[in-house]
């Protein structure tokens, strides 16, 4: 005869591991961005990673990196919304522009996206960040490239299907 009472007890014992488990395979936030974290030719890439936080007073952080690495050179593609997307932000509203010796910074507009391009030229290192809302920007992050190198691999991110999955 099939004790009742011990299924139950068994059932409802395994139950939390069955929605831990559920939930611990649910997609988190910023995976949503991994498609748009591309295969660049010619570049080995790593797994995309990422990071959400909530922070008091509404303020939700979310990254979604992507690291590439070829012959020396380094990239880092990313996603990032909330607080932590505010300093490139800013560089972009600024309109800010300086050049030195061995420096400098752009503000620019390319298809219709605002943009601040930064490049150190002894290390042939810079960043290149996009302005996709008014809390999130796509950035790039290089080290061993030449500037106009770093552009076109800037480019071969769709900066328009990230724009629209962040509104959804």
């Amino acid at each position: 005869m099939i004790d009742r009472r011990r299924v139950v007890r068994l059932a409802l014992a395994a139950l939390p591991a069955a929605i831990l488990t559920r939930a611990a395979h649910a997609q988190q936030a910023f995976e949503r961005f991994y498609p748009f974290l591309v295969d660049l030719p010619g570049w080995t890439g790593n797994k995309p990673d990422g990071l959400a936080m909530q922070l008091p007073g509404n303020n939700n952080m979310m990254t979604a990196t992507r690291q590439y690495r070829r012959e020396g050179a380094k990239v880092n593609a990313q996603v990032i919304t909330g607080p932590a997307a505010q300093g490139g932000l800013a560089m972009i509203q600024s309109g800010m522009k300086m050049e030195t010796g061995d420096a400098h910074i752009a503000v620019d507009t390319v298809d219709g996206f605002k943009l601040a391009r930064t490049f150190t030229v002894h290390d042939k290192s810079g960043a290149i960040f996009v302005g996709l809302t008014d809390n999130a920007l796509f950035g790039l992050e290089f080290n061993g490239l030449p500037e106009d190198e770093a552009f076109a691999l800037a480019r071969r991110f769709d900066w328009k299907a990230i724009q629209a999955a962040l509104a959804k």
